[in-house]
């Protein structure tokens, strides 16, 4: 049921649409149109909003693509770090190699450079592979120095790529050296520690030799394998042995064997 209030209402807006219709043309254009200003800013904050939205939805990225997207970056970003790292790593290599190059300039023998490539899993420090071979004019007994021209070995067995090289410490590598002292002695370098392998042994040294640590030792020339004045690392101590007959020393290597990467082959 219609309320008295609903009833008036209705009335009104009859007698509105009435008085409109009866009204002369002119005068009901002029109505309609101050009607139409008062719901125009409605209109247009509708239109507005609509086209908000329609903006919205445009500039919207689905979410897989943002996915695709996202995973692509990510990638392209590893992509340059791991360029980062190749070209630093090939910076640090190159000068490495310049400051070699120059090194072996300065030296009075012939030399040449190998990369080692193998580390020999049956003799795991005191043999080493280099990508030389008999086609590079290496033949066994060749002295092999460190990058910075320590005495580490000597060359073992050779194939026709390849050669085997043979470190200081490893039984079958013997050294005729002596001490940077006065007196000259000599003796010979053997085998490395049982629980350091930096450490090798320098036998067969005078009962009466003037040794004290830090000392410098070199290889003494005796023999047909090494030439005389290499270096091979400084003394830590010594002790006498064979009831004091002779002395022997322990020898800290100037080269680091557990980190070679380049090596010298020396042609005498």
């Amino acid at each position: 049921m219609l309320r008295r209030s609903h009833y008036m209402a209705l009335g009104a807006v009859a007698l509105v649409i009435l008085v409109i219709l009866n009204l002369p043309a002119q005068s009901a254009s002029r109505l309609k149109l101050a009607i139409g200003s008062l719901f125009l800013p409605l209109f247009g904050l509708a239109t507005s909003g609509q086209q908000a939205a329609e903006r919205a939805a445009d500039t919207l990225t689905p979410r897989s693509q943002l996915v695709r997207e996202n995973e692509q970056l990510r990638r392209e970003n590893a992509q340059l770090r791991l360029h980062a790292v190749q070209s630093a790593e090939i910076f640090r290599e190159n000068a490495r190699l310049r400051q070699l190059l120059g090194w072996q300039q300065k030296q009075p023998w012939k030399l040449k450079l190998a990369h080692v490539v193998l580390r020999d899993p049956a003799n795991w420090w005191r043999t080493r592979q280099i990508d030389l071979g008999s086609r590079d004019g290496i033949r066994p007994d060749l002295p092999i120095l460190s990058p910075e021209g320590y005495l580490i070995g000597r060359v073992g067995a050779v194939s026709l790529t390849h050669s085997q090289i043979v470190l200081l410490g490893d039984p079958t590598c013997r050294v005729a050296a002596l001490v940077e002292n006065e007196a000259r002695d000599t003796g010979m370098i053997g085998v490395a520690g049982p629980f350091d392998g930096s450490l090798v042994e320098m036998s067969f040294l005078p009962p009466n030799a003037v040794l004290k640590p830090g000392q410098n030792v070199s290889t003494s020339g005796l023999g047909s394998i090494f030439p005389k004045g290499i270096p091979i690392g400084k003394v830590v101590d010594f002790r006498p042995v064979e009831y004091g007959l002779s002395m022997q020393a322990r020898v800290k290597l100037g080269a680091n064997l557990s980190s070679l990467e380049e090596v010298w082959v020396l042609f005498p």
